[in-house]
């Protein structure tokens, strides 16, 4: 390993839905976390890995923060900021579209006792006149000292690199602590549950995709040559049961096909998807089961 090979760990942090995952997808250039226009996508800390010859950055996607209404709310929540505990830089994402509400005044408070260098990243820019960029770092900077400002778009990529080259110059010399071709920390299993909820975020609506837990019960069996995949799909109620099922069927017949095409450009071969929908009432706030879908408080403590 080259003596100037720097390494390191970097929280993203921010409200729901202001592109964290979409940063780290475009970063990595592969989908590891799931992407949807609904709030409250990411439920988990998800490690994406960025290597290069001369450094590897180990990005943390944690859930969107905002107000808990529940158990997995709060087991969120606490995922967000526990990511804060062993990382070298804390990114704050905020949208260029968007005021500082209460919401975000509370993460910056809860930011104010970090010892490590933080940055604002201001994605969305895209959406926004150059103008308003300025007077937004202004209020911004008013309520909290950032070592770096980085106005981004993550979905066109505009400054990206420009972020990454900023972020090596706060990392320490280190070593390489995953092979260069992994992308996540994560087992296969659970980067495909994630895909099969991504597809349910994707078509539906209302409530229903926020009460939906994901669980792949096997995936290591091959019948003429396919992956045979087998998942259960958890909802609150038996009305969500139903529109999961869709009218003949339809509705998980299509979760089951998008989930199929993407899991098999994820994984490189053929699979086999059977996907079973049950009902767990009120599972959010069920600790047991919350800890059985691999929701445990205890870990991020």
């Amino acid at each position: 390993m080259q003596n100037n090979f720097h390494s390191g760990f970097v929280a993203l942090m921010g409200e729901p839905n202001v592109g964290k995952s979409t940063l780290m997808n475009r970063i990595l250039g592969s989908e590891i976390a799931i992407i949807s226009p609904k709030s409250q996508t990411t439920r988990n800390k998800i490690q994406g890995i960025y290597t290069t010859d001369q450094e590897q950055i180990v990005f943390v996607d944690t859930p969107g923060i905002h107000q808990p209404k529940n158990s997995l709310d709060k087991y969120m929540d606490t995922a967000a900021f526990s990511a804060l505990q062993d990382v070298d830089v804390v990114l704050l994402m905020v949208n260029a579209d968007t005021k500082i509400d209460a919401n975000v005044q509370d993460i910056i408070k809860c930011l104010q006792t970090i010892n490590q260098p933080l940055f604002l990243v201001i994605n969305k820019i895209d959406l926004v006149h150059p103008d308003s960029l300025l007077p937004l770092i202004e209020q911004y900077n008013n309520l909290l000292k950032f070592q770096e400002v980085v106005p981004i778009s993550a979905t066109q990529g505009n400054n990206v690199a420009e972020l990454l080259k900023t972020l090596i110059k706060y990392l320490p010399q280190g070593p390489q602590y995953y092979p260069p071709e992994q992308l996540s920390d994560h087992p296969e299993y659970f980067v495909v549950a994630e895909i099969i909820r991504e597809k349910i975020l994707e078509l539906t609506q209302q409530e229903v995709p926020h009460s939906v837990a994901v669980v792949v019960e096997q995936m290591n069996q091959r019948i003429n040559g396919k992956l045979q995949i087998e998942a259960t799909i958890y909802a609150e109620r038996a009305s969500q049961k139903k529109i999961l099922i869709g009218q003949k069927g339809t509705m998980i017949k299509n979760i089951g096909i998008r989930s199929r095409e993407k899991i098999e450009r994820l994984l490189g071969e053929k699979i086999n998807l059977k996907l079973w929908i049950k009902v767990q009432k009120n599972w959010r706030n069920d600790p047991l089961f919350l800890q059985r879908v691999g929701y445990q408080l205890k870990d991020l403590k």
